[in-house]
């Protein structure tokens, strides 16, 4: 509990004993009131001031002016008592509520407490504290067991174990030697590890991770805009409300010699009474509160089982998700290819063909291109290749030897009029041109990530209508891993505008909200357009990072299930905490409007309500994992 919290703690307890006291004490009239304005003061001089302050701001209606005109009219009735009792239990629900957003808070913050304050630099073979935004990129860190990794970079030197949890909610640790990356956030379980920076402080994951978070509140969902709006206009409406109902009776009575049935028996200060209970009642804590704490607790949730979302709008979105169309490289495969077979034509070797292939890609950073190169055994010269030019969607050409060598899928070979061959063999062909003439193929494959079949299931399990997959590879490949995971449509050798297209298409011909989830920076076009885009985080670009507005830190597909179960249950509770809120008020005001319920309703009304919506609210920060999450 924050000093704070004491201070209105102690406060309550003061006012509390002071009422009990005042209540036994044998006086009368304005001695008595002397007595009950003391314990009144105390534990209601806060919120008079607020509502004095913010009318002087001309921000009239709010919660404070509900009290402090429902309070100070009952003790202009006499109702000193009652006044007193409104006031404290107002603060009780106002402590309660602090409370349980403080600890709300202070969860995420303690989870997000993740970047270090400083790095060791080790400089000319001297090692020096250094704040991490002072470490160049190319600079070399020194990591002790037990310390957080500063900065993103590659492992230069050590073999250690690595614990994730605070950015991908994996429990289990990551071995990592020398030329693994490793990003910044993490924690160094074993031995020293020295890493070579490859990010400044500004774009290291952790960096982005304590943005994504901090900038999450901005974007609120329709459900909380719902309710700044209805507050809005809902304060002022039932003051005006209460007003009337005080004045028209009380006119009525006045002018009527013989009043209506339904104010026989009361006197003006019996309907004075009504619309001070009237305005406790409207008071809209219930939901200016918990439904904001609602998507706040469901954000913290996902943060902790490593899914990073970037605003309540994006949860809310999520819950109403009917399509999920995924990438296949990196996304629902492993993205780690491996040559498995090399077919040459007649007159050339294998070993040619595939250094050709090699020496071409040698520049490229595509997934493929990499596997080319570790397949290579020969000791490529850099400088064999000259005039390297990549053809966007179809692939690279060289000049390698005095030879034009061409290197990339079935359209790069119609482009080069070469009668290429093709392959029944599973896997991504690439085709191989010399000087014009068909040099042979090799196939490279991919594998299918453990949980992603479990991750479709689950999400056709949650209510998810059409998955489907989009990717640039062969129609053969495409269809032996869609068969494999069990999406439902797929879609192949597709450019990335030609993603764009069929999502455009899925956007228009599917109902509810359409999701893409993808790793790659062709992905990102898609991901901005899409409702709501999610991105691998571990190994995905920062480009599709940036544009992706659900970001799944360890790159499980069956994390997207977890996230749509947390998503679908927070907006029950917002939902379950607006009808609640409401319908009780709804009753209560009419109660309250016919005389038969006081103040004490009012409270609860009021009060309780809050309470209960607020500890309904905190069950959003529960989270239990997909089945696909576990795969």
């Amino acid at each position: 509990m924050s000093k704070k919290q004491k201070k209105v703690l102690f406060r309550i307890l003061a006012a509390a004993v002071l009422l009990i006291a005042a209540h036994f004490l044998p006086l009368t009239g304005l001695a008595l009131a002397l007595c009950y304005l003391v314990p009144y003061g105390i534990i209601g001089w806060d919120v008079l001031w607020r509502a004095v302050r913010n009318i002087a701001g001309g921000q009239v209606f709010d919660e404070n002016f509900l009290m402090s005109v429902a309070t100070v009219g009952a003790f202009g009735t006499g109702e000193y008592a009652e006044a007193v009792f409104v006031m404290l239990f107002y603060q009780v629900g106002e402590l309660f509520q602090d409370y349980a957003v403080g600890k709300s808070r202070k969860s995420i913050a303690s989870l997000m407490d993740i970047r270090p304050d400083t790095a060791n630099v080790e400089r000319e073979g001297v090692i020096t504290e250094e704040d991490p935004q002072d470490v160049a990129v190319g600079e070399t860190v020194v990591i002790k067991p037990g310390e957080r990794v500063p900065l993103d970079g590659v492992v230069t030197e050590g073999n250690s174990v690595l614990d994730t949890a605070a950015l991908t909610g994996e429990a289990v640790p990551r071995d990592v030697g020398p030329g693994d990356a490793i990003l910044s956030g993490c924690v160094n379980l074993r031995g020293v590890l020295r890493v070579k920076v490859t990010k400044p402080a500004e774009e290291s994951t952790v960096s982005k991770i304590l943005e994504m978070v901090e900038n999450a509140g901005e974007r609120k969902s329709r459900s909380e805009s719902f309710i700044t709006r209805f507050a809005r206009y809902y304060t002022p409406g039932v003051v005006l409300a209460a007003t009337l109902l005080f004045l028209l009776p009380t006119l009525a009575l006045a002018v009527m010699p013989v009043p209506p049935v339904f104010l026989a028996g009361t006197v003006w200060n019996d309907w004075l009474n009504r619309a001070l209970v009237f305005l406790v009642i409207s008071c809209p804590c219930a939901l200016v509160i918990s439904v904001p704490l609602s998507f706040f607790g469901g954000i913290g949730g996902a943060s902790r089982s490593g899914i990073l979302v970037k605003g309540g709008n994006y949860l809310e979105a999520l819950a109403e998700t009917k399509t999920v169309v995924f990438d296949k490289t990196g996304t629902l495969t492993k993205g780690v290819f491996s040559v498995s077979a090399v077919h040459p034509e007649e007159g050339y070797t294998k070993e040619q063909v595939l250094e050709w292939a090699a020496l071409a890609e040698q520049f490229s950073d595509h997934p493929i291109a990499g596997s080319l190169r570790a397949a290579c055994a020969a000791q490529m010269d850099p400088s064999r290749a000259k005039d390297v030019e990549e053809i966007s969607g179809h692939g690279v050409c060289a000049s390698i030897d005095g030879h034009r060598i061409c290197v990339g899928n079935a359209r790069m070979m119609e482009r080069e009029s070469a009668s290429w061959i093709s392959c029944e063999l599973p896997g991504t062909i690439v085709h191989v041109t010399a000087d014009g003439f068909y040099a042979g193929h090799i196939v490279i494959s991919d594998q299918v990530k453990p949980d992603a079949k479990a991750a479709i299931a689950d999400l056709k399990a949650s209510g998810v209508e059409k998955t489907v997959m989009l990717t640039g590879d062969a129609q053969a490949v495409a269809a032996a891993v869609a068969a494999e995971l069990g999406v439902d449509e797929f879609h192949a050798e597709l450019l990335p505008a030609d993603k764009v297209e069929l999502t455009e298409r899925l956007l228009t011909a599917g109902n509810g909200k359409l999701a893409f989830v993808g790793d790659g920076i062709n992905d990102a076009p898609v991901l901005t357009r899409a409702d709501i885009g999610v991105a691998m985080g571990a190994m995905g670009s920062d480009a599709a990072i940036e544009a992706a507005d659900i970001v799944l830190m360890d790159d499980r597909p069956g994390k997207l299930a977890t996230a749509m179960r947390i998503s679908r249950k927070t907006l029950r509770i917002v939902r379950q905490n607006i009808v609640f809120a409401l319908g009780v008020k709804a009753l209560v005001l009419v109660l309250g409007a016919l005389g038969l319920a006081g103040m004490w309703a009012a409270v609860f009304a009021d009060v309780g309500v809050s309470v209960l919506a607020v500890l309904n609210a905190m069950r959003a920060m529960r989270v239990e994992p997909s089945p696909g999450a576990e795969a």
